[in-house]
C-alpha cells in the first residue's frame, strides 16, 4: 500500500541525470538497430548481445516517467485533471504519429519509383498504403495499420490512454492491479488474442503494454516511496546470470549461424515480447537501478551530457533517427562495395542525433541560461 499523502505532501523529485543519459543512449541504439547492415547495429549496441533491445527500455522508462508525472498531478489537482493531462499528451503524440506516418509513407513510395529501389514498399510493409490507400489511411489513424518503423508510437499511445485507469486501479488495490496487463500479455503468448492490425505488426500492442505498465508501477512507487526497487544480492546475481546468458547465446549464434532453437525464438520473440525478452529487459533495468548512481561524475562529461540532451528530447530525436536509419540502409544497398560508408554514415548519423538534442535544448531554454 502507498504511504498516506495526507501526512506527506508529494514533491517533484530532483532530475535523475542517469535516466536522461540512458534515454539518449536508447535513441542512438535504436538508430543503430534500424540502420540495417551497419557494424554499429550488429556489434556496438547492447541489443546485439542479449535477448532484448532498446524498445523494451524505451517503453519501460516512458511508463516510469509518465506515471510519476500523473501521480504528482493527481495529488495536486485531482485524478480527472491528471487523466486529462495524460490524454492530451496522447492526442498530441497521435498527431505526431500521423504526420510521421504520412512523411515516411511518401518517402518509401517515392523511393521505389524515384531512386529506384525495387521491392522497397513490400519489404517495409507499405503495400496496403500503395494499393489500398482509402483503407490504409483510416486504419493508420485508428492505430490498426503499423508498417515498419510505425509500430512503437501506437503502442506508446495506446498505453498512455490506458495509464490513468491502470494507476487508479493501482491506487485502489495495489500490486494486484498488475494482473490485468499481465493477463493481456499472457493471452498473446498463448495465442488467445491479438491486436486487430492490418497486415500484422512488428510490435503486438496487447503484449507490449505490459512493459509500459510495469514501468508505470515502478515509477509510481519511486515517487511515493522515494525508490523503485531495493538492492538484493540474490536479485543482482540472477540478473547478471540472465544478462550473461543472453551474451553467450549471441556469441554462439555468431560462431555458428546455422544453430536454430525454435523454443528460444518463441521465448525471445520481439513481436510478442516473449517472456525471456521481458525478463532480460527487466534484469538490465534492475542492474542499472541498483548499481548505477543517479548523478555520477562521468555523467557530466561532454559526451554524457550530449547523450542526456538527446534523452531529454527523445521524441524529437527518435523521429529524426528513423529517417536517418532508413537513409543509411538505402546507402548500403545502393553502394554495397563502399566499405567506408559504414563508419562515415554511422558517425554522421549519431552526431546529428546528439546535435539535435543540444539544439532543441537551447531553443527551449531562456536566453539567460543559454548565454551561460
Amino acid at each position: 500500500m502507498a504511504p498516506s499523502t495526507a501526512t506527506r505532501a508529494l514533491a517533484r523529485p530532483p532530475r535523475d541525470v542517469r535516466l536522461d543519459v540512458i534515454r539518449g543512449w536508447l535513441q542512438v541504439s535504436i538508430f543503430g538497430a534500424h540502420a540495417v547492415g551497419s557494424a554499429f547495429g550488429s556489434y556496438g549496441i547492447h541489443a546485439a548481445w542479449g535477448f532484448s533491445d532498446s524498445s523494451e527500455q524505451f517503453l519501460f522508462l516512458s511508463g516510469f516517467v509518465l506515471a510519476s508525472v500523473h501521480t504528482l498531478k493527481s495529488e495536486r489537482e485531482g485524478a480527472w485533471a491528471a487523466a486529462r493531462d495524460i490524454w492530451r499528451r496522447a492526442f498530441r503524440l497521435w498527431l505526431v504519429h500521423l504526420l510521421l506516418f504520412l512523411m515516411t509513407g511518401a518517402l518509401i513510395l517515392w523511393s521505389e519509383m524515384g531512386i529506384p529501389l525495387p521491392g522497397e514498399v513490400t519489404r517495409l510493409g507499405w503495400g496496403p498504403l500503395a494499393h489500398h490507400p482509402f483503407l490504409a489511411l483510416p486504419a493508420a489513424a485508428l492505430l490498426l495499420y503499423m508498417p515498419v518503423f510505425m509500430d512503437i508510437l501506437p503502442v506508446f499511445i495506446l498505453s498512455m490512454l490506458a495509464l490513468p485507469g491502470f494507476l487508479w486501479l493501482t491506487h485502489r488495490i495495489g500490486v494486484p492491479a498488475l494482473i490485468v496487463p499481465a493477463l493481456l500479455w499472457g493471452g498473446v503468448q498463448f495465442g488467445l488474442w491479438h491486436w486487430p492490425a492490418l497486415s500484422g505488426t512488428g510490435l503486438e500492442p496487447l503484449a507490449w503494454q505490459f512493459v509500459f505498465m510495469l514501468g508505470a508501477w515502478f515509477g509510481r512507487r519511486a515517487l511515493l516511496w522515494g525508490g523503485a526497487v531495493r538492492r538484493h544480492g540474490w536479485a543482482i546475481a540472477a540478473s547478471v546470470m540472465l544478462v550473461l546468458a543472453g551474451m553467450s547465446w549471441s556469441i554462439i549464434q555468431r560462431i555458428d549461424p546455422a544453430i536454430d532453437s525454435e523454443t528460444l525464438a518463441i521465448l525471445t520473440s520481439k513481436t510478442h515480447l516473449g517472456p525471456l525478452a521481458l525478463l532480460h529487459a527487466l534484469a538490465l533495468a534492475y542492474l542499472v537501478a541498483v548499481l548505477v548512481p543517479k548523478d555520477a561524475p562521468w555523467m557530466h562529461h561532454p559526451l554524457a551530457q550530449l547523450m542526456a540532451a538527446a534523452g531529454r528530447h527523445s521524441l524529437d530525436v527518435f523521429r529524426t533517427g528513423l529517417f536517418l536509419a532508413w537513409g543509411v540502409t538505402v546507402a548500403f544497398r545502393l553502394a554495397p562495395g563502399a566499405w567506408w560508408l559504414d563508419p562515415v554514415l554511422t558517425l554522421l548519423g549519431v552526431g546529428i542525433l546528439l546535435a539535435q538534442g543540444v539544439l532543441t535544448e537551447r531553443r527551449r531554454l531562456p536566453p539567460a541560461l543559454v548565454a551561460r
